[in-house]
């Protein structure tokens, strides 16, 4: 199987058949924060999570959402001058804020120039009832994908990077998502601390089998002044090597379902915060060794998901 001469469904392939023409992603930082750093939680975050709640790559927040709009499109014309927009809200839990808020930055975003849909990331346990209602509306006039950070489906790991919310939680929002026919899309991290291989393919598994449209997988990043580096400090753990991770990937891909869209592969770590791996930094030479070793391998998403459903 291919998708445009690759061997698995790519976020490009998808939104290109849905929309005709080339769709880009904008990332927005809409104010928000994270019932895991104000207290109501913790006042941490987890421990992987940069100050910025991974909006490291957003220009500065105290922006309008229209200015860090506006950047983000110019910087992308200047490489492909003609295209459509997904507006994300990246950083925080952007669904955390009364439903009035939600609903003015939401259509805020909506009415930039270019913009035929929104990604919105957030958690689980920030989807009550008032916003699952707003999420509908809006998913009802415009594309929409709605993005949680599971990351795994241990609870003994989740306790360790303090997630803050239980696997049932998840499964939650996952039915009410789909219930309203809104799309969803899940975070998973590979290479957390104490997970092995067979850990980290279990989780793949899980997510294979639920009602999910999308999923990104991430490498594990260390960066400075998170509570994962003073973790890495006291008592250094293995972080997974460069082929190593391309295997993985292939492994994942190999246990995905084929119409699943697979939006990332690996994640980007601010190169002025990353300690490790370091290998990381060339997100492109990993891209290429995906798609090398899928073709030395090959395989391709899906090959082996009916023997594990």
């Amino acid at each position: 199987m291919n998708w445009d001469g690759i061997a698995y469904h790519s976020l490009n392939y998808h939104l290109r058949k849905k929309f005709n023409e080339k769709v880009f992603k904008i990332s927005l930082d809409g104010g928000f924060t994270c019932p895991n750093r104000d207290g109501s939680i913790s006042d941490n975050g987890c421990i992987f999570c940069s100050g910025r709640g991974s909006g490291d790559f957003i220009p500065a927040a105290d922006l309008s959402l229209f200015e860090q709009f506006m950047k983000g499109k110019e910087l992308l014309e200047k490489k492909w001058p003609a295209g459509k927009y997904i507006a994300y809200f990246q950083a925080f839990t952007n669904t955390y804020a009364p439903v009035d808020i939600l609903r003015k930055k939401y259509e805020e975003a909506l009415s930039f120039p270019g913009v035929v849909g929104l990604a919105i990331a957030t958690r689980p346990d920030c989807l009550e009832h008032d916003v699952l209602d707003l999420l509908d509306e809006i998913n009802k006039k415009t594309y929409l994908w709605v993005e949680l950070g599971l990351q795994t489906i241990h609870e003994k790991t989740a306790s360790l990077i303090h997630r803050g919310y239980s696997l049932s939680c998840f499964n939650e929002a996952v039915y009410n998502l789909n219930e309203r026919k809104i799309e969803s899309v899940v975070h998973l991290i590979l290479g957390l601390p104490g997970e092995n291989k067979e850990d980290m393919l279990s989780s793949v598994k899980y997510i294979s089998m639920q009602p999910v449209q999308g999923v990104k997988l991430h490498l594990l990043h260390i960066l400075k002044n998170t509570p994962l580096y003073q973790m890495y400090l006291k008592n250094p753990f293995k972080v997974l090597e460069k082929d190593e991770y391309i295997d993985l990937i292939i492994d994942c891909l190999e246990l995905l379902p084929p119409d699943m869209v697979i939006h990332r592969l690996t994640g980007d770590g601010s190169k002025d915060l990353l300690i490790a791996p370091l290998w990381s930094k060339n997100k492109k030479a990993v891209l290429n060794g995906i798609h090398k070793r899928l073709k030395e391998r090959n395989t391709w998403q899906g090959k082996f998901y009916r023997n594990h459903i």
